[in-house]
């Protein structure tokens, strides 16, 4: 009942806001109140209207029953819509009838509005029919049904209440509830009139019946409502009928009801109580519309409640209504819905949502097969060559017989498979009925045309692929919409969407950024002299990172990054990094470091060699049996065989009074046993004949052997096994004419040095057979030749000594990334017998035990990078140097040369150039240009040359360096000596005395260190180059020959090498000898300061620090009985000299400085022998030089950059103002002694070896010296001599009515400012005041050309509306005056403002400056006016540009000047000029606009530096990588110390 009670409580609350009544009567309120504790009333109402038997009321009644069951059980369950009249005789005496004409329906407890409680007993008075008779029944009451429905006293005993028919007969099974006291008294009645259609029945009948009830129900006084029932389906006709009865009686009122719709019903009983109890609100009447909307508007929101709640609960369509109930059972929404509408619609409702969830379920198991079959078909049926013909069903055909059908498709037993058990399980597999699907059908179509679309779309990104690399302007770095104008047209653009073109134009650009930096990264390595000057661990100076950046300027490759620059200065960084700080773990070639590569390569051969030489099948030299592999065509081998056997006696041949028995083995050059490899470990042979007698079969011939070759290297498990010997041996030809016989013997000849190999001819004279005795002869001694020589080196390895006793220590170089396999040049040593592994720790280390001279040698051979090297070359002792190069590759000949360099003189040194065969060097010009090269740098430095060729198996055996091995062996006792020297003098303590000045590791020393000391007697200058002159015998003599004359000239083991002997004249060192004493020239006491500016470029800004203590005194006992080199002394006070040694005297035991060889000084002897203008007694007492400075090559190579570097920079360094004398701590400059102040310091001097003496220079000199020194005059002003204009070639590439033309023609006396420089002007206040380096940061090139471009063709244009960068505007705007045809300041005004510039006080310097701008033209000043007083206001905003009036006057001043600087003294007043444009910036309100002078800064208020302060010696700060520092931000001045 409680939710009964609920339901109607909502009911009245909708209803409490129609009928308006909020108050409660203050008596009514007294009586609840004294009836508080009292039972609440209870009161019986009759429902009465139209019964009887089908005659009289229809087929169906009024809706009585109805009406009192939706009163009394409202809830949707409880509501029957069916309840017949018609009964049973049992049925009707049942005791729920009870033989009565009406039921007992129970009792309702009711709360009013106002809280008052009753009890309402309903009773219908009806009329039940006998089933049998279809007349009443017959009860205790025979009244007609008018009279009895109008009785108020109602009596039944026991009768039970009445719920649904189906409880008739069956009362047990319900609930039972007597009617109490068997009696009722009826306090009211509701009158039934049903308004529907009706059922075969008039409503004009119903009237009369009513008319006739309501004139028996009026006598009993008792309150009376009309109910209208099934107002659902009322007439419209029969309600207003029912309307005017009602309005035709007196107190009587109509309700509306619906007891379908569940409308009105309680209504209509409450009404009835107000009527019954006069102190209850009134209830409004509403009529049946308007309750029917509120009653649908409950039911709809109820409704929606309870389906979220059904959507919210339910997600698996497994879940069952019964569970669901438990689930939601006490849930308010569920509730009211089962109150409103009944389980049975919750149910459907359940069902309905159980159904959409397994359509949804399968949706998307079908959404997911779909999804998945395009790329199942993308994997099985990927060859559109294939399915491009095939129908749907064919194509099913296919993917069944697929192999892997099984795993994208499963068969299923039923189908379809949505109506199956497949939707519940697992398994992604694809169910193959559902190809049968037209969707199925439909993504195949799809996939073809896809297959076809991406076959065209790929064919059309390849063709606009390859129409941008047509497109060579394409620089790296480049954007797209650069690029897009120029391909627009073409079809492959127009065809593919923007995503791929920018995708195909991204990889592209991403080929050429890294070809761009592979490219610059190479530049690098070739110009290896220009990094490798440097220690190790060493920081690059301001000068350095100078020097390198105008070098590299002018290389296509250093520009091609331009618009890449930071990622190029980082690649520079990285690269000056690694230069400088070598490892092989930063080595840029990553994996590829030679280092790396080496202890791979020695790490997994060296393990093996102790079990591979136990593996040889030949171990004597005593050779007595030769196996013959016989290699010929169409059956030539055979009969080279059967001429062998002719020659032999029962297979014995004899040979040089020796018997050999022979083994042969004739193989034609196309049977396949030749690639079989079980011939060579079955047969093992020696050698290897190989005839020929036609181009064909030689032909075929170099074809074999190089198949053979290739073929054993790779399966060869015997890494000792001695290589195979090949001769050629050509075959007279005696059917034939002769005139091949000399093709035949070119070609041939020709073949044999390709393949390393021996030729044999036809020995001149007439032979009946095509083979003689000789060729035979001579092709078994050239077997036999080679088996002696690999017995040599396959021989045993006997203990000679301890393992860590080496002879020689051997250092092999190579360039990391260089196109050859570390194999190649490990194999000369790893193919030997003779090798063994390094000691432990040294994983790049080997050892060779050869026989060297007279006795047995153990070599150490480390092999290493250049880089790895660099360290080793400096701190270790090393007995020679093996270089390796590729010919192919100029960075690696770059690194050669850079290294090789710094090498000392007396280390022999091996060159070894890589290519692939002889032929690149006739074919190939660069691989000619770069081996020519080496050689011609061997040569000078008297080195050893030769060539690898990876196609080659000959040099791959360690003969190839016997002779570097005999000559570092001869050598090895000077080598030491002289390592021990030098270490011993690098720790030695020196003092240092006035006149020594510590020397740059990096200066150029001079040829050989030789140096003259001076004579008054010797007045001749040294030699003007190395030692080794234009007549300098380089070839050896034909004894020095003789003694290499096998390894020299062998037929199967000639070395391509320089063939260069021990030149005794430059090898040969006698030891060291105590130095003549010499006396120091009592004039020369100061070092000139741009000498000094020189060597302190090159200074490296991390020095080594000599052990021991320092001293000043000029008396220093000499440590022994050498010079003592200059690094000894003390470097503190951070100055170089080029003077390496310093020679003790003997005498008064001082050290004094040697003079340099260069410049007018004198030898060690005054006279004596010379030869090639060299002292032979002096060289052969000479300390060791660097192999620089007796290579040309080398020397012009290392100097080239610094003259490139000097003769850029020449205008800042060697103005009037530098030629001014420089004074510092640890030198004393002379203007006396003109050897010691070039003109020119990077172009002669004491540094420079390399330079011929010139007679006219020379005698410069002699009268310069001879000159007496007179002081200088003040220098006058040039105001009278202006400098010559300059009309710099245009930037624009296009013709131009606007650009480029005089000033005066842009303006006119109504715009004196031209329109471009007002539009840029105001574009760059509006939008670039906040942007960082404004004028500073270089716009880009084509935006500013594009801007210029624009404003020619419309001089409205809106740079707002185009988007211009600010730096774009910026740099057109410069470009502008940069294409003027004068500069905005004349020329004729420059002296002026450089002698304002002057003037020390500054407001008398911005006067003169006032008036001298005042001079300028008309024209010029307005616009001069206009844009200083802009770059005032960018100024203003300096926080956020960080351009303040200095920067901008550094950008600007060349701008509006346009100064010559390749004039001198234009480079002298270049800080003036800037000084100028600064102060007019700063001071722009006095200089044009009145203004008063504004507060000046530090650097305004000083007064300009005086001349003599362009030559002080700037401190060289350390460039910290990284970042890259500019030069110009590193710039400091260093206040000049007092000369000692």
């Amino acid at each position: 009942m409680c939710l009964c009670t609920s339901n109607k409580q909502n009911w009245n609350d909708i209803l409490t806001c129609f009928t308006g009544s909020d108050q409660v009567s203050d008596e009514r309120g007294d009586i609840m109140a004294k009836n508080k504790d009292a039972r609440p009333p209870s009161f019986a109402v009759s429902v009465v209207g139209l019964s009887g038997t089908e005659k009289e009321k229809g087929n169906c009644g009024v809706g009585k029953s109805c009406l009192c069951n939706r009163y009394i059980r409202p809830n949707a369950d409880n509501y029957y819509s069916e309840h017949t009249s018609v009964l049973s005789t049992i049925d009707f005496g049942g005791r729920v009838v009870n033989n009565d004409h009406f039921l007992y329906w129970g009792e309702v407890s009711h709360r009013g509005d106002d809280g008052l409680d009753c009890k309402i007993q309903v009773i219908e008075q009806t009329e039940f029919i006998d089933d049998q008779t279809f007349l009443p029944h017959r009860s205790t009451n025979l009244q007609p049904y008018t009279k009895r429905a109008a009785s108020t006293k109602l009596q039944s005993a026991e009768k039970l209440m009445y719920i649904c028919t189906d409880q008739l007969g069956l009362e047990q099974d319900f609930d039972q509830k007597q009617m109490p006291d068997g009696k009722l008294n009826i306090d009211g009645f509701v009158l039934c009139i049903d308004v529907s259609k009706g059922c075969n029945r008039k409503f004009d009948d119903q009237m009369k019946f009513v008319n006739s009830l309501y004139s028996q129900i009026i006598k009993s006084k008792k309150p009376i409502v009309v109910a209208a029932t099934k107002c659902d389906e009322f007439v419209e006709q029969h309600l207003r009928d029912l309307q005017a009865f009602v309005a035709s009686k007196k107190n009587l009122l109509l309700i509306e009801t619906s007891a379908r719709s569940n409308v009105n019903a309680e209504l209509c009983f409450n009404a009835l109580i107000q009527q019954l109890d006069k102190t209850r609100g009134k209830p409004k009447t509403v009529p049946y519309l308007e309750a029917y909307k509120i009653q649908r508007q409950l039911v709809a929101s109820v409704t929606d409640r309870f389906e979220k709640l059904i959507v919210h609960t339910l997600r698996d369509y497994h879940t069952t209504w019964k569970m669901v109930m438990n689930n939601l059972k006490g849930q308010p929404d569920y509730e009211e819905f089962i109150t409103l509408e009944g389980s049975r619609k919750a149910r459907n409702m359940f069902t309905k949502h159980i159904a959409q969830l397994k359509q949804e379920h399968i949706k998307r198991r079908r959404e997911e097969y779909l999804t998945t079959l395009p790329k199942t078909l993308n994997n099985l049926l990927n060859n559109l060559e294939e399915v491009e013909h095939l129908s749907w069903p064919e194509a099913q055909s296919v993917i069944r017989n697929r192999a892997d059908f099984q795993y994208w498709f499963v068969v299923l037993e039923q189908t379809p498979w949505d109506e199956t058990d497949h939707i519940d399980i697992s398994d992604r597999r694809i169910p193959f009925d559902i190809l049968d699907t037209p969707d199925g059908e439909r993504i195949y179509h799809n996939h073809v045309q896809h297959l076809l679309s991406e076959k065209r779309r790929v064919e059309m990104k390849d063709r606009f692929k390859k129409t941008l690399e047509r497109v060579h302007f394409i620089s790296a770095g480049q954007p797209w919409e650069e690029v897009m104008c120029f391909v627009m047209e073409d079809e492959a653009y127009k065809y593919i969407t923007e995503s791929d073109r920018r995708d195909v134009y991204c990889r592209h650009q991403q080929e050429i950024v890294e070809r761009a930096k592979e490219d610059f990264q190479e530049m690098l390595f070739e110009h290896a002299e220009l990094f490798y000057d440097l220690d190790l661990n060493a920081t690059p100076s301001c000068n350095k990172m100078s020097e390198i950046h105008c070098v590299l300027n002018e290389e296509p490759r250093y520009r091609a990054l331009q618009k890449l620059a930071p990622d190029r200065e980082s690649l520079l960084l990285k690269h000056i990094g690694f230069v400088y700080h070598p490892t092989k773990e930063t080595c840029l070639s990553g994996q590829n470091c030679v280092d790396l590569k080496v202890e791979q390569v020695l790490g997994n051969r060296l393990v093996q060699l102790d079990h591979g030489r136990s593996n040889l099948y030949y171990n004597s030299a005593n050779i007595d049996k030769i196996n013959l592999c016989l290699l010929g065509r169409e059956g030539l081998s055979q009969e080279l065989a059967n001429e062998i056997r002719a020659q032999s006696t029962d297979d014995e041949y004899t040979l040089d009074g020796k018997i050999y028995e022979l083994e042969l083995l004739p193989v034609d050059v196309n049977s396949t046993l030749l690639f079989s490899h079980s011939w060579v470990t079955t047969f093992k042979p020696h050698g290897c004949f190989c005839v020929f007698n036609s181009i064909e079969s030689l032909n075929c011939i170099g074809d074999c052997i190089g198949r053979i070759r290739a073929e054993i290297a790779q399966s060869r498990r015997d890494r000792f096994a001695r290589p195979l010997p090949f001769i050629l041996i050509l075959a007279n030809q005696r059917d034939n004419v002769c005139k091949n016989i000399p093709i035949l013997r070119h070609q041939g000849q020709q073949l044999a040095n390709k393949l390393q190999c021996t030729f044999v001819d036809i020995p001149s004279g007439a032979f009946p057979r095509k083979f003689t005795e000789f060729q035979i002869k001579q092709g078994l001694r050239a077997v036999l030749e080679g088996l002696k020589h690999n017995f040599d080196v396959l021989a045993p390895l006997p203990s000679i000594k301890d393992m860590s006793e080496t002879d020689l220590r051997i250092v092999m170089c190579a360039m990391c990334w260089d196109p050859f396999s570390v194999d190649l040049i490990l194999s000369p040593f790893l193919d030997s017998h003779c090798c063994s592994a390094g000691h432990p720790g040294q994983s790049n280390t080997l050892l060779l035990d050869k026989i060297i001279g007279d006795s047995r040698r153990r070599i150490q051979v480390t092999v290493l990078s250049y880089h790895t090297a660099i360290g080793v070359r400096k701190d270790e002792m090393v007995h020679g140097y093996i270089l390796v190069y590729s010919a192919k590759r100029k960075a690696s000949m770059a690194t050669l040369r850079a290294f090789l360099a710094e090498v000392q003189d007396v280390i022999p040194v091996q060159m070894v150039a890589i290519t692939d065969s002889q032929a690149d060097f006739f074919e190939n010009d660069a691989i000619k240009e770069l081996m020519t090269e080496g050689e011609h740098i061997a040569t000078e430095i008297t080195a050893k040359f030769t060539a690898l060729y990876s196609l080659s198996q000959y040099h791959r055996q360690t003969e190839v360096f016997t002779p570097f091995f005999n000559e570092v062996l001869e050598k090895k006792q000077h080598i030491e000596s002289s390592f021990l020297f030098d270490s011993s003098s690098r720790e030695c303590t020196t003092g240092a005395s006035e006149d020594v000045f510590p020397t740059s590791p990096h200066s150029h020393s001079p040829a050989y260190n030789t140096y003259y000391p001076e004579s008054d007697d010797d007045n001749e200058a040294p030699p003007p180059y190395s030692p080794i002159g234009d007549d300098v015998q380089l070839l050896p003599t034909p004894s020095e020959r003789a003694k290499y004359r096998i390894d020299l000239e062998g037929n199967e083991y000639p070395v391509h090498s320089t063939p260069i002997g021990e030149h005794e004249r430059n090898h040969k060192v006698p030891p060291p000898v105590r130095p003549k004493p010499v006396l120091p020239k009592p004039n020369v006491k100061k070092l000139d300061p741009n000498l000094l500016k020189t060597i302190e470029a090159g200074m490296r800004s991390n020095r080594r620090i000599p052990r021991g203590p320092t001293t000043h005194s000029e008396d220093v006992e000499a440590s022994d009985n050498y010079a003592d080199p200059v690094d000894t002394l003390l470097r503190s006070r951070g100055f170089h000299n080029d003077d390496i040694y310093a020679v003790p005297d003997d005498a008064h035991s001082r050290l004094v400085k040697i003079r340099n060889s260069f410049g007018g000084l004198h030898g060690l002897h005054g006279g004596g022998e010379e030869e090639n203008g060299f002292d032979r007694k002096s060289q052969a007492g000479r300390r060791p030089s660097k192999y620089k400075h007796r290579s040309k090559i080398l020397f012009s190579k290392t100097k080239a950059y610094q003259r490139r570097f000097h003769s850029d920079s020449d205008g800042e360094e060697s103005g009037p103002a530098t030629q001014k004398k420089k004074k510092g701590r640890a030198h004393r400059g002379s203007e006396e002694d003109p050897l010691l102040s070039p003109a020119d310091p990077w172009k002669g001097g004491i540094d420079n070896p390399a330079i011929t003496s010139d007679p006219e220079q020379e005698d410069k000199k002699m009268k310069k010296k001879k000159t007496p020194k007179t002081p200088k005059e003040p220098k006058k002003p040039k105001s009278s001599k202006p400098p010559k204009p300059l009309y710099p070639p245009t930037r624009r590439n296009w013709e131009s009515n606007y650009f480029g033309v005089p000033l005066q023609n842009l303006v006119t006396p109504d715009r004196p400012i031209p329109l471009f420089i007002e539009k840029c002007v105001d574009y760059i206040e509006h939008t670039g005041l906040t942007t960082e380096g404004v004028y500073r940061v270089s716009g880009n090139k084509t935006d500013q050309d594009n801007i210029q471009k624009q404003f020619d063709q419309d001089h409205s244009i809106d740079f707002v509306a185009m988007d211009v960068a600010v730096n774009a505007a910026a740099g057109a705007l410069k470009a502008f005056f940069a294409d003027l045809p004068d500069p905005l300041i004349p020329y004729s005004l420059h002296p002026e403002l450089v002698e304002a510039a002057k003037i020390v006080d500054y407001i008398e310097r911005l006067q003169v400056l006032r008036e001298i701008v005042e001079k300028f033209p008309s024209v010029n000043y307005q616009v001069f006016k206009y844009i200083i007083t802009h770059l005032n206001r960018v100024s203003q905003h300096s926080k956020s540009t960080l351009m303040t009036a200095d920067n901008l006057s550094i950008c600007f001043w060349p701008t509006l000047m346009r100064p010559d600087f390749e004039n001198k003294d234009t480079l002298s007043t270049t800080k003036l000029n800037q000084a100028v444009i600064e102060s007019f910036i700063v001071q722009s309100d006095y200089f044009f606009h009145g203004g008063e002078v504004a507060e000046s800064s530090g650097s305004e208020g000083t007064p300009p530096p005086p001349q003599h302060c362009h030559n002080m010696v700037e401190a060289l700060l350390p460039l910290q990588l990284p970042p890259p520092l500019q030069p110009q931000q590193i710039q400091h001045t260093l206040h000049p110390d007092p000369l000692i």
